[in-house]
This record gives structure tokens, sequence and C-alpha cells, in this order.
């Protein structure tokens, strides 16, 4: 089978399945159309974001058997088109799921604690203590939306901070020992901290709203490093300066561009979040890591020759 490659990645993809007969070709810089242009010659094809595949990419493509995603999100595809033609999707969100994890409890450790602010402090002089008590995990009530590989790995690592973790899918009978499944309402009622885990969806875009934060009873902490459309970042900034929200961790945001390479926009709510000490803010690294990196790459790998014998 010949593979285009459009991202750079781990090179073990490259390396393990040369070993099983794929052949690869490798193009990162050139632009949708051109890619348009010859994808007819292959029958793989191994991403993550900066070529939108959609339904005329899909048709063109006229022997694609397969669209491997190293990553999670498969937004940037137009699922519908491919499965209508037969071409099997596969991502590996196993690969980070960790990672993003960890990111979410260090992002809230440094905002609940002020760490960043505290250090930079210091280093500049300035030595305040009573302006610098933090707020603590232990006993509250972590919401989680979306319990798939990510929610889950989260509750997982939450385990020994001495907080109930809930949570809400679409899915039924997801509870485990790590976390309970509630309704919305029940979470919206219970729930100190919100952290979102899902996919980019039309049912998930702008998820997070004004009627959505209305709905929460409590002042809470929000946490987004699913995707940045999820959230209606207009929304956010007004219920920071009310006070609804404590605090917000992104590692992702709403004005990203869809390769998620850089921002695309900025204005005046992006300013507010950026200025705030309440907010956290990173570039979309949480399944980011040196570890993820290969992890991600194996899980493909073993997908593809799961169902690709070559």
């Amino acid at each position: 089978m010949r593979i285009l490659l459009l991202d750079t990645n781990h090179p073990l993809i490259e390396e393990q399945l040369s070993e099983k007969g794929f052949v690869f070709d490798a193009d990162y810089t050139s632009s949708y159309d051109e890619v348009l242009d010859k994808i007819q010659n292959y029958e793989g094809i191994i991403i993550r974001s900066r070529i939108p595949l959609d339904q005329n990419f899909l048709i063109k493509a006229s022997h694609l058997k397969f669209i491997a995603r190293v990553g999670a999100g498969m937004e940037n595809i137009d699922i519908e088109t491919a499965e209508n033609l037969g071409i099997k999707l596969i991502n590996s969100p196993e690969g980070n799921r960790d990672s993003v994890a960890e990111h979410v409890i260090g992002m809230l450790l440094i905002l609940m604690n002020r760490l960043f602010i505290a250090s930079n402090e210091v280093k500049n002089g300035i030595w305040k203590r009573e302006e610098n008590r933090g707020d603590e995990l232990l006993g509250k009530t972590f919401g989680i939306i979306g319990y798939g590989n990510m929610g889950k790995a989260t509750a997982k690592r939450l385990s020994g901070f001495g907080v109930e973790v809930i949570f809400h899918d679409i899915l039924p009978d997801l509870s485990d020992e790590f976390a309970t499944q509630v309704s919305l309402e029940e979470l919206q009622k219970r729930a100190d901290i919100l952290s979102l885990h899902i996919p980019l969806t039309n049912e998930t875009h702008y998820l997070i709203d004004e009627e959505f934060i209305s709905k929460m009873e409590k002042n809470f902490y929000f946490v987004n490093t699913a995707r940045g459309k999820n959230l209606k970042t207009k929304a956010l900034v007004q219920a920071i300066e009310s006070g609804k929200v404590l605090g917000a961790c992104l590692d992702v945001l709403e004005y990203e561009k869809s390769s998620f390479e850089n921002l695309e926009t900025e204005n005046q709510d992006l300013k507010y979040l950026l200025d705030s000490e309440k907010v956290i803010v990173t570039p979309h690294i949480g399944g980011w890591t040196h570890q993820s990196k290969e992890k991600l790459a194996q899980v493909i790998v073993d997908k593809i020759l799961a169902d690709f014998k070559n």
C-alpha cells in the first residue's frame, strides 16, 4: 500500500510500516489543491491537522482505504462521506490521554495556588504571602463532561487528591472506580470544577455558553483541554468578570487556526484572557509530551497493521 504523510510525526510510523512493505511519500508543505491533484495515487493517508479532508477531497481520493489521524479529534475529516465511501477512519486518543490528564492537573494546581504569579513576584523582589493564599482541591467536586480516554485518565489522576469526581456522557453506564456518572443537571448543581473532554461536533460547538454557565449552581473553576470552539469565549469573559467563574485553565482557544498551529484572530475577549491573572493559557500542548509523541505513533501503527496486512 502506498501511504501519503501530510504532517511530521514520530519516525517509528514510517520505520515500522516500511518493514511490513508499506511505501511512503511525505509532503509537509503542499497546499490543499496541490495534494488534491495527486491523492488518487494513495491507498492510505496519515495526518494530524494541516489539511481538511472534506467531501471534495475524499471523492477525489478514489483509491483511499484508510485515513489515520495521529491524535484524537476528527473534526477536520468529513466523517459521513468517508464512511459512505468505505474509508476506514483511525485515530489514537489512547496515545495522549495520560499527557492530557497530567496537563489538566498541572494547570489547576498552578491556577488555584497562584504558583506562576507568586513565582514571578518573588523573582521581581516582591514577597506576598497573604495575597497568594491558595485554594485546595481536597474536598471539592470535580465535574467532567465526556468520559472517553481523556476523561477517564483525568479521573484516575484525581483519585489521590481527595476530590469527588462526577461526569456526564452521552453514552450510558460508564461509571467506574474513579468517577460516577450523573445527569448534566446534577453536574451543573454540584461541580466546583468543570473540565471538558469532548470532541467538536455540531452538538458540542459552544456547549459552554451563557445559558450553560447560568445553570452552574456554584461559582466554579473551568478547564478546557478539548477544543476551543466547545467554549463561547465571550461567555467565559463575562463569567470571570462577574465572579461566576473563579478561574480558567485553557489549553485550547476558540480563535485557533484549524491546524492548531497558531491563532487566526485576536480581539478584546482574547486580550482579556491573556491579561487576566485568573486565566492560565497554553498553546494546545495538553497532549504534547515527548512520551505521547511516541505513544500516539505506536497506536496508529498497531491499528493500521490490525486492519491492513500489506
